[in-house]
C-alpha cells in the first residue's frame, strides 16, 4: 500500500523538490519553477512507495534529453541520499521504507553537482569600508591561471582552466571544398538549371548558380597517455571536446596500444564523455610506444578518416620507450603526407632551455609542420588560433 503525499500532514515536500530544482539548474539543468510544479505533481501521483518511484517521477519531469541522464542521477543521488531526505520523508509518509542501497562510485557529473550544492562562502571580514588598492604592478589571477602548467594546478584551478578552454571562440575556421553548392552567386550550374526546368515542362528555365562549399577542415587528434602525459592529455579531451561541437574530430588515444575513443567524446556533457574514454581505454598512465601506434594508426584507421584534408594533432612529448626510431620516422613521415597539416604538440617545451635530444623528438622534427607547447589555457589558446588560420 503506498500513500499519497497530498495525504501527509507534515513534511517539506515543496521546499525539497524547489530546492532541487535549483541544484539541477546550478549543474546545468534547463529547469525552473514550471518543472517544480510538475514535479510535485509527479511525487503526489507517483506516491513514496519507493526509491525507485520517486526517481522515476521525478527524471520523466526534469530530464528531456539522454545526454541530461547522468546529470540528473548524480544530482538525485547526492541531494536525496546524502541528506538523507527522501529516507526521512519514505519513514514518514510510507509504511514500510526500502532499505538504502549500497554506495555506489561517483558518477561522471558528480563535480558539478557537489559544486551546485556546496553554500557559497561568506566572509565576514568584510566591512562596509572599502579599500583602495593600487593593482598596476599585481597580475590578476586569471592571468597567471592561463600560463600556469596543467601539472602544477589544484583541482579547482583545473576545472577553472577546463571552463575557460570550453569558452574559447571559433570564428573563422572555415576552408573551401571541392563540392559544389547552391548559391546566389557563382558559377552557372547547368544540372540545376535543367532540374528547374523541368518542373515547368521546359517553358520557363531560370538559370542556377552555385559556389564550393565552405566548412571547417576535419580534425585528427593522436594523444599520448602514458605516465608523464595523463594530466596534458586529460585537458587536451576537454579542448577536443569543445571543438567537436564546432567541426568534425577524430581522436585516438595510444600508449602501448591505439584506442579510437571519438563515439565517446560525442556525448554532450564534458565529465560523462571523459569518463567514457577512461572506461574505454585499458594502457591509461602506462608505456609508449608511439613508432607501433602509428604504424597501426597508418595502416587500419589512415583511409577511413584522413579523408577531407584534415589537421593532424600528434600530443605527445616523444619519448619513445622502445627507442625503434626508424619506424617512428618511416610512420610520421607517412601520415605527414597523407594530411593537410600535422602539429606536434610537446608540453616539454614549456622549459626556457628545452633541446631536441630525445631520439623520438629528432625523429619527428622531419615530419612535422609545426611544433608547439601544450602545458596551459595560454597554449591551448594558441593552439585554437591556429586552426582558425588553417
Amino acid at each position: 500500500m503506498t500513500v499519497e503525499l497530498r495525504d501527509a500532514s507534515h513534511g517539506h515536500l515543496h521546499e525539497n523538490i524547489a530546492m532541487f530544482t535549483r541544484v539541477l539548474r546550478d549543474s546545468g539543468l534547463p529547469v525552473g519553477p514550471a518543472h517544480a510544479l510538475d514535479a510535485v505533481r509527479a511525487v503526489e501521483a507517483a506516491g513514496v512507495g519507493s526509491r525507485a518511484d520517486v526517481h522515476a517521477a521525478l527524471q520523466a519531469v526534469f530530464v528531456h534529453k539522454r545526454d541530461q541522464i547522468a546529470v540528473f542521477d548524480a544530482a538525485f543521488d547526492a541531494f536525496f541520499r546524502g541528506r538523507n531526505l527522501l529516507d526521512k520523508m519514505m519513514e514518514l509518509l510510507s509504511p514500510v521504507a526500502d532499505e538504502r542501497a549500497p554506495k555506489q562510485k561517483p558518477r561522471a557529473a558528480a563535480s558539478r553537482v557537489n559544486d551546485a550544492l556546496r553554500p557559497p562562502k561568506r566572509d565576514d571580514r568584510t566591512t562596509q569600508s572599502e579599500l583602495e588598492i593600487d593593482a598596476r604592478l599585481t597580475a590578476s589571477d586569471m592571468e597567471v591561471l592561463r600560463t600556469k602548467d596543467f601539472a602544477q594546478m589544484s583541482a579547482a584551478e583545473l576545472e577553472i582552466a577546463r571552463r575557460e578552454i570550453a569558452r574559447l571562440a571559433f570564428s573563422a575556421d572555415r576552408v573551401r571544398t571541392r563540392r559544389y553548392v547552391a548559391s546566389s552567386r557563382g558559377r552557372f550550374d547547368p544540372r540545376r538549371s535543367m532540374r528547374s526546368a523541368m518542373r515547368t515542362g521546359g517553358e520557363l528555365m531560370v538559370p542556377r548558380r552555385s559556389e564550393r562549399a565552405v566548412k571547417p577542415p576535419p580534425v585528427v587528434a593522436l594523444l599520448d597517455i602514458s605516465g608523464s602525459m595523463a594530466d596534458y592529455s586529460r585537458i587536451v579531451l576537454h579542448f577536443l571536446h569543445a571543438l567537436g561541437e564546432r567541426r568534425q574530430v577524430t581522436t585516438f588515444l595510444f600508449g602501448t596500444r591505439l584506442t579510437n575513443v571519438t563515439r565517446s567524446l560525442t556525448r554532450r556533457d564534458p565529465d560523462e564523455a571523459l569518463a567514457l574514454c577512461a572506461a574505454q581505454v585499458e594502457d591509461w598512465s602506462g608505456g609508449t610506444r608511439i613508432g607501433n601506434s602509428l604504424e597501426t594508426f597508418n595502416r587500419e584507421w589512415s583511409r577511413r578518416v584522413l579523408s577531407g584534408g584534415p589537421i593532424v594533432l600528434l600530443v605527445t612529448d616523444g619519448l619513445e620507450r622502445d627507442g625503434d626510431t626508424e619506424t617512428l620516422s618511416r610512420e610520421a613521415d607517412r601520415l605527414h603526407r597523407s594530411c593537410r597539416r600535422l602539429v606536434f604538440l610537446n608540453p616539454l617545451l614549456r622549459y626556457d632551455g628545452f633541446e631536441a635530444r630525445a631520439r623520438g623528438i629528432r625523429a619527428l622534427l622531419p615530419h612535422v609542420d609545426s611544433m608547439r607547447p601544450i602545458h596551459s589555457v595560454e597554449s591551448v589558446a594558441d593552439l585554437a588560433r591556429l586552426l582558425t588560420q588553417a
